[in-house]
C-alpha cells in the first residue's frame, strides 16, 4: 500500500474552511453595520498568512507541487500552475482586506464594504480552490506519485512543521474556535 501524501493537507483544509465560514458569516453583517470587530479581520489575515499560506500553501507549493512537476507534470499550463495562480489571487484579496480593516480600526469611515467584498472574494476563491485540490489534484497526486518519492514528500512536510512554533496549529485552532463562539 502506498504511503499517503495528501491526507495531512486535507486535514489542514478543514481548519481553513472553518475560518472561511467565519468570513462568510461576518462579512454580510459588516456591510449591514451589525459586525464591527475589526480585530476579527486582522486575526483572519494573520491566520490566512501564517497558517493557510506560510504553513499550508508552503507545503503544497514547495513539496507536493514540486514533486508532481518532477514526476512529469508541466509547471506551466497545468493544474499546478492554476493552483499557484489562485494562491497569488488569494494573497491580493487578503492584502486589500487587511488595509481596509486597519483603516476602519483607525476610524476611517466607509471601509465596511471593501472589507466584506475582499473577505467574501477570498472565501469564494479558497472554497473552490480547496474543492479542486481535495477532489482533483490530491487524488491525482496519490495516483501518479511513485512510492520512491513519497518518503521525501512526507519528510518535507515534517521539516516544514518542525519550523513552526510548538503550539502553532493549536493556537490557530483556538483562534478559529474562539470566533466560532462569538455569535
Amino acid at each position: 500500500m502506498k504511503k499517503d501524501i495528501t491526507q495531512a493537507l486535507v486535514n489542514e483544509h478543514r481548519l481553513i474552511l472553518r475560518m472561511i465560514g467565519l468570513l462568510e458569516q461576518n462579512a454580510p453583517l459588516t456591510v449591514e453595520g451589525r459586525y464591527r470587530n475589526w480585530q476579527f479581520y486582522l486575526d483572519g489575515v494573520d491566520f490566512i498568512r501564517n497558517y493557510a499560506d506560510k504553513f499550508h500553501h508552503a507545503k503544497e507549493e514547495n513539496i507536493l507541487f514540486e514533486a508532481m512537476i518532477k514526476n512529469g507534470m508541466p509547471r506551466d499550463n497545468s493544474p499546478v500552475a492554476a493552483m499557484l495562480m489562485e494562491h497569488d489571487q488569494g494573497r491580493a484579496y487578503v492584502r486589500a482586506m487587511e488595509t481596509a480593516a486597519r483603516e476602519a480600526q483607525h476610524g476611517k469611515a466607509g471601509r465596511e464594504r471593501v472589507i466584506a467584498e475582499n473577505a467574501l472574494a477570498y472565501a469564494q476563491l479558497l472554497r473552490e480552490h480547496i474543492s479542486k485540490e481535495d477532489t482533483i489534484l490530491y487524488p491525482l497526486a496519490e495516483r501518479v506519485i511513485p512510492e520512491n518519492m513519497r518518503d521525501a514528500i512526507i519528510a518535507g512536510y515534517a521539516d516544514a512543521e518542525s519550523k513552526a512554533p510548538d503550539d502553532f496549529a493549536a493556537r490557530y485552532e483556538a483562534v478559529v474556535a474562539g470566533y466560532e463562539t462569538e455569535h
